[in-house]
């Protein structure tokens, strides 16, 4: 039985935040539901709500960011996908015991205030896992 309960929330890296904003508005007809910096992650996100789960918009806020790097590498797109566990540190580990290599160890604060961990794309099929609790 699987300890994921839905997903959360699909991860879109943007060079621009303040132009993905625009694209989304004016093409989508989306209003952000919030906008803030998460300092530890080096990042500045906007969040769509579309009923139970979201689209999160991020830009990195220092070059030296992992999402700095990831679009020096890929470019703008698809970054992640994030599914929702009652469970955090029970899903680490049942992830970790079939094969997948967390990212985060130790789960840490995400933008909306919950706790999140990443597993590695390499062990996931190519696509970032982030797992969020609540």
């Amino acid at each position: 039985m699987s300890m994921i309960k839905s997903l959360h929330h699909v991860g879109v890296a943007v060079s621009s935040l303040d132009d993905a904003l625009k694209t989304y508005k004016s093409a989508l007809g989306l209003e952000p539901t919030y906008v803030k910096e998460v300092k530890d992650q080096k990042i500045r996100v906007a969040s769509f709500r579309l009923g139970e789960s979201s689209i999160e918009l991020f830009e990195p806020t220092d070059a030296t960011s992992a999402v700095a790097a990831f679009l020096a590498k890929r470019g703008e797109g698809l970054h992640h996908i994030a599914v929702a566990v009652d469970d955090i540190r029970a899903m680490l580990e049942a992830a970790q015991k079939a094969g997948a290599t967390a990212i985060d160890r130790e789960p840490r604060v995400g933008a909306e205030g919950q706790l999140i961990a990443f597993l590695h794309p390499k062990s996931t099929r190519g696509t970032l896992v982030e797992l969020c609790q609540g």
